[in-house]
């Protein structure tokens, strides 16, 4: 089920209130994902995304994705006043009405390096085209089932490092992924970009669960970060975007 978001020309699958589960942009429209050179605090990168899209001469609605970088993983009660204070921005850009939340977003912890705040990554959003070609970005997604559990109930294999462990949280997200796309009409054939996130070695689950299913049509970029809570270990996230910049 997907929902219509006009405002920013695209649409979106409802998730939770600090995320959508994937953006699609409208016909007649494309995506342009910027990424930052380098990290940038959260507050700074917002308004750099604004000046960025303005000059685009487009509307803040048009946000439609962001991928964030935070500096540890975060516990549930952390996470969810981190989403508190992250929605705030974009009430105010009028994408969430305080209860559903069309942005797609990406929110990882790097293992190596970590931005001390949490800061920007990238950011997508929607602009003209006189392409036909489809444009989207499905969100971030780790090895834990929606629903109202805590985490330690929803989670794959929780706490489980075995490589069966690795391989069911590999498998179940991978599945999510193909969920997404699915409610988009799309699939792997049509991703230009897929991300992993982890700090454990997959690569024995790689051929199986992601080469045979065509999720590395175009590669995988493989990212040294754990999810952004405690005890998820494996995440994904894919996009089809023809327009990248890196300012």
């Amino acid at each position: 089920m997907t929902r219509d978001f006009p405002a920013g020309n695209y649409k979106f699958i409802p998730a939770v209130f600090q995320y959508s589960s994937g953006a699609a942009a409208d016909p007649g429209f494309e995506i342009e994902r910027v990424r930052f050179d380098r990290m940038v605090p959260l507050a700074q990168g917002f308004a750099r995304a604004a000046e960025y899209i303005q000059a685009a001469g487009r509307p803040l609605t048009s946000f439609c994705a962001c991928e964030l970088r935070s500096p540890a993983a975060f516990t549930e009660a952390g996470f969810r006043a981190f989403n508190e204070h992250y929605v705030k921005t974009l009430a105010q850009w009028g994408l969430f009405d305080g209860v559903a939340n069309p942005v797609a977003r990406s929110n990882v912890c790097p293992e190596i390096d970590p931005p001390a705040e949490p800061s920007f990554y990238a950011f997508s959003f929607t602009r003209p085209t006189q392409g036909t070609a489809p444009a989207f970005v499905i969100a971030g997604g780790a090895e834990s089932r929606e629903g109202g559990a805590s985490y330690a109930e929803r989670t794959v294999r929780y706490r489980d490092l075995s490589p069966e462990g690795i391989k069911d949280k590999v498998r179940f997200t991978t599945g999510e992924m193909e969920n997404r796309l699915d409610a988009f009409g799309f699939g792997w054939k049509d991703t230009t970009t897929v991300q992993a996130y982890t700090v454990h070695d997959f690569h024995p689950v790689l051929a199986d669960e992601l080469v045979r299913r065509g999720a590395t049509r175009s590669g995988l970029t493989w990212h040294y970060a754990r999810p952004p809570v405690i005890d998820l270990e494996y995440e994904m996230d894919c996009r089809r975007v023809l327009r990248e910049s890196v300012i």
